[in-house]
């Protein structure tokens, strides 16, 4: 197999952000579940900040789907500890960079936020900032604030005139918009002007 061959079949990772604490049975949880599960049926890799949450619902559905595979999810820790990534990580990155973290995460092919607070707002930053396909549910926190908005008036996308954080209500509109959309999302940030 070719170099060209092989760059063709990698699978794209796609970011699921969100509340590091939920609720048991939540929308929260449903959501990122569904979500999680919805990305590794339709041949996406998961990344999140491998930790609680948003994040570990959206693990444990990838490990529900049918497709699921050995590294179908990728935690990207905070600390220096694999063993801190919640149980249903495939692969843990420990990055010992606290917070600082949120910028790898963001750098996914797209992010998908469900809720959130400062910490998942900082993602949704980087992700804009990195020219990123952002898609947001409404489910309070960050994501509906910021569903359907632009985060700023740069002009990422001159070809995506509609270019903003996409609003999603549900799991499958979600995954919709991604592929619908991210294969329109191929520029990345080079370095700031």
């Amino acid at each position: 197999m070719s170099h060209s061959d092989r760059q063709l079949a990698r699978r794209p990772s796609i970011a699921v952000i969100g509340d590091a604490r939920i609720t048991p049975g939540s929308r929260h949880e449903a959501l990122a579940h569904a979500i999680g599960c919805g990305l590794v049926d339709a041949g996406y890799r998961l990344v999140t900040g491998g930790m609680g949450g948003v994040m570990e619902a959206a693990h444990r559905g990838a490990r529900d789907s049918a497709n699921w595979f050995d590294g179908a999810g990728i935690g990207i820790l905070p600390g220096t500890n694999p063993g801190q990534a919640n149980p249903y990580v495939d692969i843990a990155i420990p990055t010992g960079s606290d917070h600082g973290r949120n910028l790898v995460v963001a750098q996914s092919e797209a992010v998908i936020a469900i809720g959130g607070g400062a910490g998942t707002l900082s993602e949704i930053a980087f992700a804009w900032i990195h020219r990123r396909l952002i898609i947001a549910l409404r489910c309070d926190g960050w994501s509906e604030r910021l569903a359907d908005q632009r985060i700023d008036g740069r002009i990422r996308y001159k070809d995506i005139p509609e270019d903003r954080v996409y609003g999603a209500n549900s799991a499958d509109e979600a995954i919709t918009l991604l592929a619908h959309w991210l294969p329109k999302y191929t520029m990345h940030h080079r370095r700031i002007a």
